[in-house]
């Protein structure tokens, strides 16, 4: 008897712990809304990049990128890295921001690709691991640098770009440049919708958590969450034909408006034009 008392302390405390994890699921949404309008607001900051033209940025974020791709030497690597930290600094964009949002991130995903090169290319032997005498190559090392700084210096001149821009400023810029407007009606309605879905996914756990008396069995948890996804996608699907009917009715043909114009003032073309030397100067020494 004691044992099957604590058996069944057990699993209810199990169930209490997983339904506390399956709970938590509104405050992480309501997090990445918070996330979201921060971006907004250090795109409204006074910064060096905040002040140029959305397209002047687009450009120069794409030929940047280019230029991170396209170098073979690790000095000049991270040179470029250097420049998007000071461009960081010199807009207002905090490091620690970066960190978690791109660095980590990055570092993460391209560190598992990246670690079997030292031990898989062949080359000169620096090291051997003392337990699987495994042996590293210098050859090898070098790539998986490459690949992880080039990751990292693409991914900050893009996270830059959005960060200091707004997205409708982003989207309309992506047109002045020739981007389909099948693309950039996607982009546009897929981050509008992100959001929608995270509110009322958020609103639907809050209201069960409201209506909940107990910690549910694993089961039933599973049923909710399947139940849950079911209504959402319904929900979903019937706002995306009425906002799309609705902006029919409002004219909306795909073209990005807005209020406010660009302006193409001296500073842009400067640095738009440093944006530019910096791969074709690459490009000139690596031939």
């Amino acid at each position: 008897m004691p044992d099957q008392v604590r058996h069944d302390g057990e699993n209810g405390g199990i169930a209490r712990k997983r339904g506390r994890r399956i709970f938590t699921t509104p405050t992480h949404l309501l997090h990445a809304l918070t996330h979201a309008i921060e971006a907004e607001d250090l795109a409204n900051r006074d910064g060096l990049l905040q002040s140029l033209d959305p397209r002047a940025k687009l450009a120069g974020a794409l030929l940047l990128i280019i230029a991170a791709t396209m170098l073979h030497s690790l000095i000049g690597l991270g040179l470029l890295f250097a420049l998007a930290v000071m461009l960081a600094l010199a807009s207002r964009i905090p490091l620690t921001r970066l960190f978690r949002q791109v660095w980590l991130g990055v570092l993460a995903f391209t560190g598992v690709i990246a670690l079997p090169s030292p031990f898989l290319v062949p080359g000169k032997v620096i090291a051997t691991l003392p337990v699987l005498n495994w042996t590293v190559s210098e050859q090898g090392l070098r790539s998986a640098t490459f690949l992880i700084g080039r990751a990292e210096t693409a991914a900050t001149f893009a996270a830059l770009l959005v960060l200091t821009t707004s997205w409708p400023h982003v989207m309309k810029a992506m047109r002045s440049l020739g981007v389909p407007v099948a693309v950039v009606a996607v982009l546009g309605m897929t981050h509008r919708y992100i959001f929608v879905l995270m509110t009322t996914a958020a609103q639907m756990m809050e209201a069960r958590r409201a209506r909940q008396l107990g910690p549910l069995k694993a089961a039933d948890q599973r049923r909710l969450i399947a139940s849950s996804a079911g209504v959402l996608l319904g929900k979903t699907l019937a706002m995306a034909g009425d906002v799309h009917m609705a902006m029919i009715a409002r004219g909306y043909r795909g073209e990005v408006r807005l209020i406010d114009d660009f302006r193409f003032r001296a500073r842009d073309g400067v640095g738009l034009l440093l944006a530019a030397t910096i791969p074709a100067a690459i490009f000139w020494m690596q031939r």
